[in-house]
């Protein structure tokens, strides 16, 4: 052998031996960089949980607040409308009165005008008569038993001899039930 090859002989393991070497720090770095990779996508995966809550929360706030706003403004006037209905009962009464009066036609008309006039003003704000007739059947949950009285006829047991006062919703919501007189 020549001298170059035992030069080469001798040089080669070392030469392998520090490939090895280099080769195992390479894959350990390798190795290093994927646990950090894997570290780092477990925080983004958790970043990106935190704010996908964290939009629901925010959403289901907005949609909550909103609704809150609707319900507020929707009964917002409740307060006004039923210092208001007593006005109401009073005009009708009113009205009963003076239409059996022939002479004060031209007063029926003027105070049927304004009548008609805050009606139609608190009904656009919501306001609504709440429909009830005589011989209609009595509802506990609809209806506010004022009194009872022996029934005129056996089908009016149980049923709506007079309405006292009328019921009122403002939107959805009741805010005076009706006053009913009751057949026994």
């Amino acid at each position: 052998m020549s001298k170059k090859n035992k030069a080469n002989d001798i040089e080669n393991p070392q030469m392998e031996e520090a490939a090895q070497n280099e080769t195992v720090e390479v894959e350990e770095q390798v190795a290093e960089e994927q646990s950090v990779e894997e570290k780092l996508k477990e925080e983004l995966q958790q970043e990106k949980d935190k704010f996908l809550r964290l939009f629901a929360e925010f959403e289901n706030y907005k949609r909550r607040t909103a609704k809150e706003r609707i319900d507020l403004f929707s009964t917002a006037s409740e307060d006004v409308m039923k210092t208001l209905l007593p006005i109401i009962d009073d005009f009708e009464r009113a009205l009963t009165h003076i239409n059996e009066d022939k002479e004060a036609e031209e007063l029926r008309k003027g105070v049927l005008l304004i009548y008609q006039k805050l009606v139609n003003t608190l009904e656009q704000k919501g306001l609504k008569a709440i429909k009830v007739e005589q011989g209609d059947t009595f509802n506990a949950d609809a209806h506010e038993a004022v009194t009872q009285i022996p029934a005129p006829s056996d089908d009016l047991k149980g049923k709506i001899i007079d309405v006292i006062e009328k019921g009122y919703k403002l939107g959805e919501k009741v805010i005076r039930f009706p006053k009913v007189v009751i057949g026994q």
